[in-house]
């Protein structure tokens, strides 16, 4: 049986200071590091002890210092890759957010939605970001760790269950799997069937315990 973790990163201080994230590289808030220590103690909670454990995270700051946090309890190093970052809104990372939403084209209903431009300067198209993070995890899944864990972003996660499910990238136009901030998602595959199923999406219990 094999067994993915994916982490939405806490609280970090963008979400805080209500400026736009991306590539913007705010770092976690004190609820976030207190956030990050409970997902940790609820991953070691899933995992079986001596349990062979990856551990795959963006390299911005905040997921950085989630991963950390993470890595202390199971006694790795967690493996830095800047493809897991979040969804880059260029020009306008780290300005307040209503700056953005002036200047926001939204996507058609219809069309071209991954090659669709949001109308910011140096921002990632829909596409670019769900290419990357295929790529990262084509790669994460070649290795054969039971029990891998990848720390990402809010957007960026939908790609990464995407990725799991192995949905074409052609149908990736629409969709979205939502996960809050700090939250845990379970992913696995049995080894019979191999059937990949996603058995939770966003679970935030361990922040209110």
């Amino acid at each position: 049986m094999r067994g993915i973790y994916v982490i939405a990163h806490p609280e970090a201080t963008h979400h805080v200071e209500g400026v736009v994230g991306g590539w913007h590289d705010s770092h976690l808030t004190p609820a976030g590091r207190s956030a990050a220590a409970s997902i940790a103690r609820a991953l070691q909670a899933m995992i079986p002890d001596g349990a062979e454990v990856e551990l795959v995270s963006s390299d911005l700051q905040r997921a950085r210092q989630t991963a950390e946090e993470v890595a202390d309890l199971f006694g790795v190093k967690p493996v830095l890759d800047r493809r897991l970052r979040e969804k880059s809104y260029g020009e306008a990372e780290g300005r307040p957010q209503e700056w953005l939403d002036r200047r926001f084209v939204p996507p058609p209903a219809a069309g071209d939605r991954m090659g669709h431009h949001e109308g910011v300067r140096g921002a990632e198209t829909r596409g670019d970001c769900a290419r990357r993070v295929y790529a990262a995890m084509d790669e994460a899944l070649r290795r054969p760790c039971e029990h891998q864990i990848i720390v990402t972003h809010g957007f960026a996660l939908t790609f990464v269950v995407a990725a799991w499910i192995k949905m074409p990238f052609e149908s990736l136009g629409s969709v979205s799997f939502r996960a809050p901030s700090g939250s845990i998602t379970v992913l696995r595959e049995d080894d019979f069937f191999h059937n990949r199923q996603v058995v939770s999406l966003g679970d935030t219990r361990h922040l209110r315990e």
